[in-house]
């Protein structure tokens, strides 16, 4: 949960690298740091505990040009957040490491390299990598095949850069279980974590594979496989934009991203909606084939992820026809469960690096599921290439920590999925094209919704010194009060827990109080005599409540909060509509509470350790 920028050009390499970890800075913000070759052979290392802004500002007061160089920002794993701590650690003066992901047997590497005669000077896992590789340099290794069998006695997940203040000419990459991407420019070779850190400087990227040992240089590239063989990886052009990952005229990036909403609802569907059906060809060559066979589904995923696979979950068992089991990915690995027959393993995942569920994808195949697919924001992600099937949300970049047009649009997608099953089984072609008509409604929907935006900024105050909240929600609209209860704990750091509202009186009733803000989603819909009942209970025990209903719910607002949600054109994606307000409702009370909206303390982006 890091970000790595290496880089050897023909310029000074300094700038480029202190950009790269900018654009990374969502990926892991406790500390952050550069190493770089100078003239004489000599290794310069710049650390600074905090942001990249730290860095910057340490780099102006001790300038250093080079040519050849690495760079971290770190999320701490092992090792307190400290200067200490942060990445490029070096061995012995003359080889330089950053890393992401977690060494397993870090332990007994140092126990081995403390008796060698090696000093520690970190916490961190990652500094027996670099001694690692040093052994095997003394050992008469090159270091080519010296970074190869260092990597090949690491246990665990890892992406690896490494400098050498000896080879003034080329970095050393290798990974396993973690993303590494390599650019290449006329006059400069890039190593990163991710492709947005690279988009300043070249289009034009190389996607290592697991397994993958690389040395990279001006004009080199050399790849060997997880067998020692060499291979040739695809040169891709990058869709991505420079633009695209600027906040532009925004405050935040989550307030960007919410807002962009309607637009990226609008590419992701762009493509797949034939008159009355949905195209399902979008899902790959083979998805036809596959849907024939599949009665049954098990989604897979984590966080906010996992939400909308909830939420999928009432879609496809009352629209499709279709079982359906919804389950967070690093508890599926360690379970022990029946696998269905000619059932449907699907994982869900922002950037597709999310180390549970790709890790749940994979364990799904050994326990023998047969078709598995694939729902991402990342084109060139490892659960993209690993899935059979893989359908992609077309969100843009998304660089605030608390994930919101990812959502969205993942339940587009998993509409898009309920549609393409359904038709095989319970679904008519009149409801299918009615569904198609409303998908393309929605982008117009949601930006109405937006219009909300002041009326819900007014409301933020009332929570400004509360330290908890109570979410509620039935039915399809449960999970999206999980969704919102996530957001606000996310980044306001109010405790906000959701319950389906049917269980308030077991329990959580207790909680209920003048001073414990009680959010309420109260679409029209079959069950809102139920859940009003269920406020009523909050009423009567003094209890706030905020209500977001839509113009069909007939509440009395003299003694609540009542934000009227449009949904007239909307029917069965009203949930997509109803999570909008709770992000905006998030966002502006931690505006109030004056937290990092964009990169809230103690988490990162993409959460590629387990």
């Amino acid at each position: 949960m890091c970000g790595i920028v290496c880089g050897i050009a023909r310029h000074d390499i300094v700038p480029d690298l202190l950009e790269g970890l900018r654009r990374l800075e969502y990926r892991g913000y406790d500390s952050a740091g550069i190493a770089v070759r100078l003239d004489d052979g000599r290794l310069h290392r710049v650390r600074a505990l905090g942001k990249v802004m730290e860095l910057a500002r340490r780099l102006a007061a001790e300038p250093v040009t080079s040519h050849a160089g690495i760079g971290h920002t770190r999320w701490a794993t092992h090792g307190a957040p400290s200067e200490a701590n942060a990445h490029p650690h070096i061995s012995r003066g003359e080889l330089a490491v950053v890393h992401n992901g977690i060494i397993e047997n870090h332990a007994a590497l140092r126990e081995a390299q403390r008796a060698a005669g090696f000093e520690f000077t970190s916490q961190t896992d990652t500094e027996v990598i670099g001694h690692q590789i040093r052994r095997h340099l003394d050992a008469g290794l090159d270091l080519f095949d010296a970074v190869r069998a260092a990597a090949a006695e690491l246990h665990g997940a890892f992406a690896i850069g490494v400098l050498s203040g000896a080879e003034p000419d080329r970095l050393l990459a290798a990974r396993r279980g973690s993303p590494l991407v390599v650019g290449v420019a006329a006059d400069a070779v890039y190593l990163a974590s991710d492709a947005a850190a690279l988009v300043p400087f070249t289009q034009d990227m190389v996607f290592l594979q697991d397994g993958d040992v690389a040395e990279v240089g001006i004009g080199l590239l050399r790849i060997v496989d997880a067998h020692g063989q060499p291979v040739q990886r695809p040169l891709r052009r990058s869709s991505l934009s420079a633009a695209a990952t600027e906040r532009g005229a925004y405050r935040h990036y989550m307030q960007k991203e919410i807002f962009e909403q309607p637009q990226a609802i609008a590419d992701t569907l762009d493509g797949r909606l034939g008159e009355s059906r949905v195209l399902e060809a979008a899902f790959g060559t083979e998805a036809a084939a596959i849907f024939d066979r599949v009665r049954e589904l098990r989604i897979v995923a984590c966080g906010t992820s996992y939400h909308a696979g909830c939420v999928a979950r009432y879609w496809f068992e009352a629209l499709a026809g279709v079982p359906c089991q919804v389950e967070i990915a690093s508890e599926f690995r360690y379970r022990d469960s029946v696998v269905p027959a000619d059932a449907l393993l699907v994982a869900i995942s922002q950037s597709g690096e999310t180390a549970d569920t790709l890790e749940a994808l994979r364990e799904a195949r050994r326990r023998g599921y047969a078709h598995t697919l694939a729902i991402c924001n990342v084109p060139e992600s490892s659960l993209t290439r690993e899935a059979d099937l893989k359908l992609m949300t077309h969100a843009g970049p998304e660089i605030g920590v608390a994930s919101t047009k990812a959502f969205t649009t993942q339940l587009v997608s998993l509409m898009l999925l309920v549609l393409a099953l359904g038709r095989r089984h319970r679904l008519d072609a009149a409801t299918e094209a009615s569904l198609v008509d409303e998908l393309r409604r929605l982008p117009a929907a949601v930006q109405a919704v937006l219009a909300l935006d002041d009326t819900i900024a007014a409301l933020a105050p009332d929570f400004a010194d509360k330290h908890h909240a109570l979410f509620l929600g039935r039915g399809v609209h449960y999970p999206v009060a999980l969704e919102g209860a996530l957001k606000l704990k996310e980044i306001s750091y109010i405790h906000a827990e959701a319950y389906a509202a049917g269980e308030l009186k077991h329990g959580p009733l207790a909680l209920v109080d003048a001073d414990m803000p009680v959010v309420a989603v109260a679409p029209s819909d079959p069950l809102l005599e139920k859940l009003k009942s269920n406020m009523e209970e909050v009423r009567a025990r003094g209890g706030r409540l905020l209500v977001f209903a839509d113009a069909g719910a007939g509440f009395d607002d003299t003694d609540i909060a009542l934000v009227e949600v449009p949904t007239d054109t909307i029917d069965h994606l009203v949930p997509v509509l109803f999570t909008v307000p709770l992000q905006l409702l998030a966002y502006h009370v931690a505006l109030i509470r004056g937290t990092d909206v964009d990169q809230p303390r103690n988490l990162a982006k993409s959460v590629t350790v387990e």
